[in-house]
């Protein structure tokens, strides 16, 4: 059954090394706190697949490897077209991990060469109808740009460019931007600048008209988390990343 509204789809994208994953599963920790009664999808769309231990979620399946599937299928002809989709549209579902008040669904790597439009564009399709079943959907985007106009990053309510106090993260934030106007349909935009210093806190973090919707300091305590695999949930309610992660949230309406 779909939902009447079309869900909160937020998008989390930047250059890489800017904490951007666990900025992505600090948004889905404090959905699932603030709305227990909602249904909320993460979706790892980062072929390093990051977001799954960020989470503390353990995968079998992704959808690439039910588009494989898919192809494989369609290249030995022993099935229909029709009943190949099908399979994938159910595979699909089988890739769902629900656990901890979400779901969570990895895409996988990158699309191999190759024309498999069809089949691509059925996934795709299949992606965003699962997500229509659900009130937020987060998706931890591939680092860069390459994936801004392609398969679930195409059409979002919410864009979160994430930044350090880097030029070159400052530049990626600013690229990306100009790449969404063109091929992204959004709502609402915004930076959140990341693992700054005492002295970046304090310094104009912007990049052109985006506003900022929060600026996190280093933390040596989200460090070691990271470097003990242990996931966000276990991060306290003044850790700086759900501090600033809930302002930004707030700032956009989510929260």
């Amino acid at each position: 059954m779909n939902n009447e509204k079309e869900p909160h789809i937020i998008a989390v994208s930047g250059k890489g090394g800017v904490g951007k994953t666990s900025i992505a599963a600090t948004i889905v920790k404090l959905l699932v706190q603030n709305y227990p009664d909602k249904k909320i999808l993460a979706i790892d769309a980062d072929p390093a697949v990051g977001l799954s231990t960020a989470l503390g979620i353990e995968t079998k399946k992704t959808v690439d490897d039910v588009r494989k599937e898919a192809i494989k299928a369609s290249e030995d002809g022993k099935n229909a077209v029709v009943e190949v989709l099908g399979n994938a549209e159910y595979s699909i579902e089988e890739a769902i991990v629900n656990d901890n008040g979400f779901s969570f669904m990895a895409i996988g790597r990158p699309e191999a060469s190759g024309c498999y439009c069809k089949i691509n564009t059925y996934l795709k399709e299949v992606i965003s109808s699962i997500s229509s079943y659900y009130d937020y959907v987060v998706i931890d985007g591939e680092a860069g740009i390459e994936q801004i106009n392609r398969r679930v990053m195409e059409k979002v309510t919410d864009l979160l460019l994430i930044t350090d106090q880097s030029q070159k993260g400052r530049q990626v934030v600013k690229t990306i931007k100009e790449v969404a106007d063109n091929l992204v349909m959004y709502k609402q935009i915004g930076i959140i600048a990341n693992r700054l210093s005492s002295l970046a806190m304090k310094e104009d973090i912007s990049v052109d008209n985006i506003p900022v919707l929060a600026k996190i300091p280093m933390d040596e305590e989200l460090a070691n988390y990271d470097m003990n695999g242990d996931n966000v949930f276990f991060l306290p309610d003044e850790a700086p990343i759900v501090k600033g992660v809930n302002e930004a949230l707030k700032k956009i309406h989510i929260l």
